[in-house]
């Protein structure tokens, strides 16, 4: 396949016509700039793949913190047809549940600031952090089915947080179809001894500041004030994740050959999802969603219990609740309206956020007037957004929308363009302290590796498929 050729429809989508052994076009959220230069033909290409897999509804889709992903694009989203459709882990990816939590506390920038640096020492001291890293949460393996089953309110009856945190989480922060029993050997094992870990690479512990507000109403509804404190959380299921998804494409790659079809690459290796191997693995890629939600539920606790112990205060004075929680990568049962009927479907979202709007039945008060929270993280040294679900998104993605800057430098680029320089007293110059485990950490994931958040959001803002409610400004972060 050549250089990919898309077609303008309006000033933020774009159009990959179907061509070839394509059943759908692509469609592609991104403003001029961003989908010029030859660095996009790889994952143009990724979402011309995902478009020639049977089931498939609608179209291919990529938002514009598109980049390079196994299989699919990162920033990819597809619906295929819940009886005739596919399910693929490379779809899902191998963080399975990466996702985000936001919660908003009762203090103020002034309040913090004279204790900043003892808050990030002590969130780094206490947050197990990097590759391999363990917690103090030790499963048994019965207990860790257990979480796997259960997901959030594991973590709650445990009491690691309150049932407050459970309403605010996406899907209750529980998958009801997780069967521990799919789940391997060696996921269970490598889960029992990471619950309430960080992890590495792009993972992280933000401390920040709500910096403006664009929708006051909305902002009002999440408990948003100019000035005041967040936190947010960025990890996944761990390396219970990663080997859920690596046994699970290692039997697909396997058996490729006996699928009715061809696969126009073997990293998207799947199987019918009302098949045997497809159903196994929506119980195990289930498992491995609960067990990040859990993950993050006791992370959060973790954070509230070092803040308490800084700034000694209690809970009230602190008020750090959850605003929502949201998941990017998995693949979900949903019922959408595809030409004027409703069908089931099986919507994955890599590297993609779900969005849904006012009213919709998967919501709770007060969302179901404003539209699903949305929580986008940027690149620790310039912004990072609150956005709402809308209708829009309902009816054009499969109420989804981006979920981050997305990379536009590889890591290897990234430490060789960083040499020289020093990225943590750059992030403190512009009123960033940072904190971080591994040798290469931060110049991997320095701010100009990443798009520009301003510029992702605001495609997805003005393609209307969510829209802007708050920006925060990092003060303080912890990578993993």
């Amino acid at each position: 396949m050549g250089k990919m050729k898309l077609k303008r429809i309006d000033a933020y989508r774009w159009e990959l016509p179907k061509t070839g052994k394509m059943r759908v076009p692509g469609q592609v959220f991104a403003d001029e700039k961003m989908i010029a230069g030859s660095h996009q033909n790889e994952p143009l290409k990724q979402v011309a793949n995902v478009a020639q897999l049977p089931g498939i509804v609608k179209a291919s889709m990529a938002m514009p913190d598109m980049h390079w992903g196994y299989g699919f694009p990162i920033g990819g989203v597809a619906a295929f047809d819940w009886d005739s459709g596919v399910i693929s882990p490379g779809g899902v990816g191998y963080d399975i549940n990466c996702g985000v939590r936001l919660a908003v506390t009762s203090l103020f920038e002034k309040d913090v600031r004279t204790r900043l640096e003892d808050i990030v020492n002590a969130l780094y001291r206490n947050i197990p952090a990097g590759v391999g890293s363990t917690g103090s949460v030790k499963l048994s393996i019965r207990e860790a089915k257990k979480v796997l089953q259960e997901g959030s309110q594991w973590a709650v009856r445990q009491g690691f947080g309150v049932q407050d945190d459970v309403a605010h989480t996406e899907d209750r922060g529980c998958m009801p179809d997780a069967d521990p029993e799919v789940v391997g050997k060696r996921a269970l094992d490598r889960g029992r001894r990471q619950l309430g870990t960080l992890g590495s690479g792009n993972h992280f512990v933000e401390v920040g500041v709500v910096d403006k507000i664009f929708s006051p109403e909305t902002g009002h509804a999440f408990g948003l004030a100019e000035g005041q404190v967040t936190l947010m959380l960025h990890t996944g299921s761990r390396g219970l994740g990663y080997q859920v998804c690596d046994d699970f494409l290692a039997s697909m790659v396997k058996h490729a050959d006996r699928l009715r079809f061809d696969l126009p690459d073997r990293q998207l290796a799947c199987a019918m999802i009302d098949s045997a191997a497809g159903r196994r693995y929506y119980r195990a890629m289930s498992c491995a969603a609960n067990f990040a939600w859990a993950n993050r539920q006791v992370l959060l606790h973790r954070c509230r219990k070092i803040f308490m112990d800084v700034m000694r205060i209690g809970p009230k004075s602190l008020g750090m609740n959850l605003l929502y929680d949201v998941c990017h990568n998995i693949a979900k049962k949903e019922k959408h309206l595809v030409d004027g009927r409703e069908r089931f479907l099986c919507v994955h979202r890599k590297g993609a956020t779900r969005a849904f709007p006012p009213n919709h039945e998967a919501l709770i008060e007060p969302y179901r007037k404003t539209g699903q929270p949305v929580l986008i993280p940027g690149d620790m040294g310039t912004a990072s957004y609150i956005l709402a679900g809308t209708e829009k998104a309902m009816l054009e993605t499969f109420g989804s929308t981006c979920h981050g800057a997305g990379r536009v430098l590889s890591r290897k680029a990234a430490k060789k363009q960083s040499r020289g320089r020093s990225i943590q007293q750059e992030l403190k110059e512009r009123g960033t302290l940072v904190r971080w485990t591994g040798k290469n950490t931060l110049a991997e994931e320095m701010p100009d590796a990443y798009k520009d958040i301003s510029q992702v959001v605001n495609v997805v803002h003005g393609a209307g498929i969510s829209r802007k409610v708050a920006r925060l400004r990092p003060i303080a972060v912890v990578k993993g």
